[in-house]
């Protein structure tokens, strides 16, 4: 088993402008903090939305069955509840609506006590000119590093 686990959503902060960060506890059963804890959860093509109670929800999050559940094991792909602050949910709710921002995963952790928990983000969609300038900005760097290795050697 891993000691530390950090799994990243690597399309967020491509796709994605990072306006502000908040760590979410998550509401899990027995087999899913298990499957967390090998490292079998993915946050791709995973997102954040409000229910009419006013709760906020993770969608699309694959959390891998455990290989010794047996008939109790969950379902890979269930929606499950993210744990803020009333505080941070009214202020995200109403950035969500007013602003048309949306609430992306950035990674998911294990904490010092061994719960699990989120990293979101409210984030505002990049355009595609945005995405070229990004690309173009890590290739610059890359060459950059390269031609400074060269030079040292």
């Amino acid at each position: 088993m891993q000691k530390n686990i950090n799994i990243k959503n690597r399309r967020a902060k491509f796709d994605y402008e990072i306006l502000d960060k908040y760590t979410a506890g998550i509401v899990l059963g027995g087999t899913e903090i298990k499957s967390i804890r090998l490292g079998k959860a993915s946050l791709s093509q995973s997102f954040c939305e409000f229910n009419d109670a006013g709760e906020l929800f993770v969608v699309n999050m694959q959390i891998d069955e455990y290989s010794h559940g047996g008939h109790y094991n969950h379902k890979p792909k269930a929606t499950r509840k993210l744990l803020l602050s009333k505080k941070e949910l009214k202020k995200l709710r109403r950035e969500v609506t007013t602003s048309g921002n949306t609430i992306v995963p950035i990674n998911l952790f294990l904490n010092d006590r061994g719960l699990a928990k989120m990293n979101v983000g409210l984030a505002k969609g990049k355009k595609e000119y945005d995405k070229r300038d990004t690309i173009k900005d890590r290739d610059n760097k890359r060459n950059l590093s390269r031609i400074k290795k060269n030079f040292n050697t």
